[in-house]
């Protein structure tokens, strides 16, 4: 039996270095990238060029502190759809994804279809924005709430022993 391709089998050691290095800190200018990464300037400016133009850097943004933005109610939504053709599924995504209090959505293989991560400032905004609009979207048919308590990790800024 064949075992699996590794994901990043054409991306060498420097190539992952790069990634993980930026996802630690993307603000890195191309000099303190090429001196952690152990490469001169020019050929660490290509590849950081050659990652971006491959899609394996999709973009670089500042991560927000929810907490100063009063946005610390975290409730993640089970979506059961009343029909689950193509037409059905694509007119949901479309809906869900204009609705910004939504922070993630998933669609999943098991008893509901869809898993969301909805960012709110307290619950009863959170009331609203489930009452108001997502039970409101096209082809929803139930939903069932569960309420962060507490966040123990967010977030993805590491890739582990993937890039290594």
């Amino acid at each position: 039996m064949a075992s699996e391709p590794d994901i990043f089998s054409e991306l060498d050691q420097f190539d992952r270095k790069i990634l993980a290095a930026l996802a630690e800190d993307g603000r890195l200018s191309i000099t303190d990238l090429a001196a952690r990464v152990g490469l001169s300037k020019t050929p660490c400016q290509l590849r950081f060029k050659r990652l971006i133009s491959e899609g394996y850097i999709e973009g670089f943004r500042a991560v927000l502190n929810p907490s100063k933005m009063q946005l610390d109610h975290i409730a993640f939504v089970e979506v059961k759809l009343s029909d689950t053709r193509e037409d059905a599924l694509k007119s949901f995504n479309e809906a869900i994804k204009k609705i910004s209090e939504v922070e993630e959505c998933h669609m999943i293989a098991g008893r509901f279809d869809y898993l969301l991560k909805i960012r709110t400032r307290d619950i009863g905004r959170y009331r609203r924005v489930l009452g108001e609009r997502i039970s409101t979207l096209p082809h929803v048919a139930n939903t069932s709430t569960n309420v962060a308590m507490e966040t123990i990790k967010e977030g993805w800024d590491k890739f582990g022993s993937s890039l290594s």
